[in-house]
């Protein structure tokens, strides 16, 4: 307190800080402590007053730190006014008590300002002075309701030290450079197809130069991978200057005659994706670079991303993201409106699906489409959504490429310092309208009749660096020409492309697992069935507690008892066939990825792949993991309560790698409808699109157990109207055939084994589609429901269709009625059919694959009932279920002869 007094006392009387400051003086002498005391009753009102200015003067700084996030300039183009850009205007309205009079007074600064470098006192004139420095220019900086103390000041000391923004000489001239490949790349496109959509960058070029520093910067830090996703705002430009896909495949896309070589229908050229390795200059490293292939479904691919990006950390053993990372591009009206965003963000940190921090770039258009920021989200910033994992926001003005190259940098430290998602919120506009050959005065006339007037980022960027000396007229003019020449030419080697190769943009090529033409291997499957040693051990691991002095629920030890009892008498229930599916695989060496809402237990609690020490607190036991010394590691992972963005990661993790077997269960099959967008635009159609193959498989619990007509049902003539196989057409050599030719493959099974083989059959195949498992629930537990080990041996293969082999078989002439139907309601009907005694008279077939469909082996049934009318037979109403796809099937099946009831 002494120390302070005699500051105030020496600081009211003018001396400079460093004067004014004098140590505490020795204490042990009761004189000196009276006479002390003294002097501070003399001087009371002044001390009064003098902390009270300190505490005005911390006030606001702490007002700059938190509020000052407007940026300046560009903002100003928006008619929607956002806020005031916060000036010092504060202390004289009296907010904090201080006057013009105090301006050039001395304060003490606090520890939680980095304004002074090396100073630990400065005149107001010069805190406000610097503080407009730090906050008030072409960068706001979003950070104060972070609650972790280092991180904040970590972010304090990037944005308010002195200095700390200067860009040297060399950065300056290669930031022009890549300001002109950005800005002539479109201009280059504009010329040549004037009237072609292409969602050019005009407004934010510098977004190029922005994604090549985090680049730069995250490959110094020994990033040697990054995967990105991005909406088609700037896609092209992307492409060809930061991930390097040649010009000439680019330019090529424009030509009308052009003819695709594959399957794909590609959709338009800036959706497409693309994977490069090349060497980074700056860093003097190769890297690996990626940008996934998605849809107009803007924000749809970013857990598809984060998905993909974990599994390449998984493959590498990068625990720590240090090798592998993301980044996301967004525009501003999608990532405010899209409810996917602000489920992938909290994914962000959980233990089975963090990437270790994510860099998400927002290229602020101020406009979606035709609708301004007034009339399409209630927050102030499109941004805030990222507030809820406290993840700092770096707004900047993406007219000044100095600021934005400084940002970036700031965002690729922080993702390497503390691994955590970070923001930069380009703010921007969009010269064109939405797309080049649309009119955005129609809606915006003031703001375009602003935009027009506005001068181009480079030829800005260009005249300052020639008044500072960076560069002259003539080096600028010789960069511009040197890389028109690099375009034009690519212009006319693109003439002689005459077919597009989808499978050249893939994002994720599986290199080893097809021939060099993209061709499966092979054509065959061996048998999906397991020696009976590796069938008990690991029954026995599945009835096992493999930890020492581990506590287990009691209800637990009886589910236990009962696995153990199965293997004994060499039977399985729905439980123990997918354990011995995923177990058998795990010792292989595939990886096994289960992953969905409380799949770890199971929602009808008959899973429990983890155990829980009943005692202690989180400690858990995966029997799974102990099958083998040398298996591959089992991930079982209860989601959070999300289904859009926890199916889009899984989907992007199965991209990864052809040899995994990745699947995610819904608690109950209708949830599945939450992440339609997901079914619908990446897993029907991605090979279509893209030549993608994914081997995902969808575990949706379904069977009409009373809850209604919704929450029973997991919606199964959706997936069956997404299939693509004709039904009036066969075709020879079904089984492999069929399934190569399919988008995706449905089954029901009604069996434990077949469970198994169909799962088994999903890494055997020579090739991968996804896959529908219509699981049942009542069943699970059903004292029929259970399997021999012998349906389960080598040589023994999926059942696409289970025939009747009761009575009906041996005298298939007698039968009056031949009931089609899948699933659960088979075993309704054999239990009707013996407690009416028409064992003889009805016979049931299970169709176990819907789609494909099984044509040959329908065929057989009909054909060895010759007398029986046909009947298909399902739980749900006639215009739900299977009934619209399998009826024109079993017709063409047997040529239209007999009718389907």
């Amino acid at each position: 307190m002494q120390s302070w007094d005699v500051f105030f006392r020496n600081a009211s009387a003018g001396a400079p800080p460093g004067a004014a400051y004098q140590g505490p003086p020795h204490l042990s002498r009761t004189s000196e402590r009276l006479s002390s005391a003294q002097a501070l009753v003399g001087t009371q009102p002044s001390v009064e007053k003098l902390v009270e200015d300190h505490l005005a003067v911390h006030s606001l700084i702490r007002a700059y730190q938190v509020n000052c996030n407007h940026t300046e300039n560009v903002l100003s183009l928006i008619i929607v006014e956002l806020g005031k850009i916060f000036y010092f205007i504060v202390y004289t309205a009296g907010i904090y008590g201080l006057a013009e009079s105090d301006l050039d007074k001395v304060f003490r600064l606090p520890t939680t300002t980095f304004i002074g470098g090396n100073e630990s006192a400065l005149p107001l004139r010069e805190i406000i002075y610097r503080l407009e420095r730090a906050y008030c220019q072409h960068i706001g900086v979003e950070f104060m309701f972070i609650n972790d103390m280092e991180q904040c000041q970590w972010i304090r000391q990037k944005f308010e030290t002195p200095g700390v923004m200067q860009c040297t000489l060399e950065e300056k001239r290669t930031l022009l450079a890549r300001m002109i490949q950005s800005t002539r790349f479109e201009e280059f496109l504009q010329r040549k197809w004037s009237s072609e959509k292409r969602f050019g960058l005009e407004g934010c070029e510098s977004l190029i130069p922005a994604l090549k520093t985090i680049i730069d910067k995250s490959s110094q830090s020994g990033v040697e991978s990054v995967i990105m996703g991005m909406p088609h705002r700037g896609r092209l430009n992307v492409l060809a200057n930061v991930i390097r896909k040649e010009l000439e495949q680019i330019f090529c896309q424009f030509d009308s005659k052009l003819e695709a070589a594959d399957e794909g229908s590609g959709d338009v050229k800036y959706h497409l994706g693309m994977y490069h390795r090349r060497m980074n200059r700056v860093s003097d490293k190769y890297m690996t670079l990626s940008l996934v292939a998605n849809p107009s479904h803007l924000e749809a691919v970013d857990p598809v991303v984060q998905g993909k990006t974990k599994a390449e950390q998984f493959y590498c053993g990068d625990t720590e993201g240090k090798r592998v990372m993301s980044i996301l591009l967004h525009g501003d009206a999608a990532f405010a409106g899209q409810g996917i965003v602000y489920e992938t963000f909290h994914l962000s940190d959980l233990p089975s699906y963090t990437t270790h921090g994510t860099i998400h770039v927002v290229v602020n258009n101020q406009i979606g489409f035709t609708t301004d920021p007034r009339v399409a989200r209630s927050s102030p910033y499109p941004t805030d959504v990222a507030r809820v994992v406290n993840a700092p926001i770096f707004h900047v003005n993406a007219d000044n490429p100095e600021a934005v190259m400084y940002v970036c940098k700031v965002a690729a430290e922080w993702r390497n310092t503390f691994h955590k998602d970070v923001v930069v919120d380009l703010v921007c506009y969009r010269r064109n309208g939405h797309n080049e050959i649309d009119e955005p005065m129609f809606t915006q006339p003031l703001m375009y009749k602003r935009i027009k007037k506005q001068k181009g980022v480079l030829q800005k960027f260009v005249e300052k660096l020639i008044d500072e000396g960076v560069v002259t007229t003539q080096e600028y003019e010789e960069e511009v020409a040197s890389y028109d020449k690099i375009c034009e030419e690519a212009y006319t080697r693109s003439k002689d492309e005459k077919i597009l190769h989808i499978k050249h943009w893939l994002d994720s090529p599986w290199p080893g697992f097809f021939t060099l033409e993209g061709q499966p291997r092979s054509m065959t499957c061996p048998s999906t069935g397991i020696s009976e040693q590796a069938l008990s051990h690991i029954g026995n691991i599945a009835a096992s507690v493999p930890v020492q002095d581990f506590a287990i629920h009691g209800g637990l030890s009886r589910i236990l008892k009962g696995r153990a009892n199965m293997v004994s008498q060499r039977l399985c229930d729905w439980a123990l066939g997918e354990y011995m599916a995923f177990g058998s695989l795990l010792k292989e060496g595939i990886h096994v990825r289960l992953s969905g809402q409380d799949v770890e237990r199971g929602t009808f609690s008959h899973r429990h792949h983890v155990l829980h020490d009943q005692n202690t607190d989180k400690r858990m036991c995966i029997p799974m993991n102990y099958i083998s010394p040398d298996q591959a590691p089992y991930t079982v992972c209860n989601s959070s309560l999300s289904e859009y963005a926890v199916l889009g990661f899984e989907l992007g993790f199965a991209m990864a790698s052809p040899n995994a077997l990745v699947l995610w269960e819904a608690q109950f099959g209708d949830f599945h409808n939450t992440a339609q967008c997901i079914i619908d635009q990446f897993i029907s159609s991605g090979q279509a699109k893209w030549v993608r193959q994914n081997g995902i498989v969808l575990l949706l619990p379904h069977g009409m157990e009373g809850m209604g007509p919704e929450h029973s049902s997991a919606r199964p003539e959706r997936f069956l109207q997404m299939c693509n196989d004709d039904p009036d057409k066969l075709s020879e050599d079904f089984a492999m055939h069929q399934l190569y030719d399919c988008n995706w493959i449905v089954v029901n099974c009604s069996t434990p084994a077949n469970y198994f083989h169909v799962l088994r059959r999903q890494i055997l195949l020579p090739f991968r589609k996804p896959l529908i498992v219509l699981t049942p629930k009542s069943l699970l537990r059903h004292p029929e429901v259970k399997s021999s080990f012998d349906d389960m041996l080598p040589g023994t293969h999926f059942r696409r269709l289970i025939p009747d082999n009761g009575h009906t078989a041996t005298n298939p002439e007698k039968v009056k009625r031949l009931i089609f139907c899948t699933g659960k309601i088979y075993y309704e009907l054999t239990r009707e059919r013996k407690n009416r005694g028409m064992d003889e008279a009805i016979a049931v077939v299970r169709i176990e694959q819907l789609s494909p469909f099984p044509f040959d082996l329908v065929k057989e049934e009909a054909d060895h009932y010759p007398n029986a009318d046909l009947v298909w037979c399902q739980e749900e109403h006639k215009n739900h279920g299977y009934y619209d796809y399998v009826k024109p099937r079993i017709s063409t099946t047997i040529g239209h002869t007999r009718p389907i009831w």
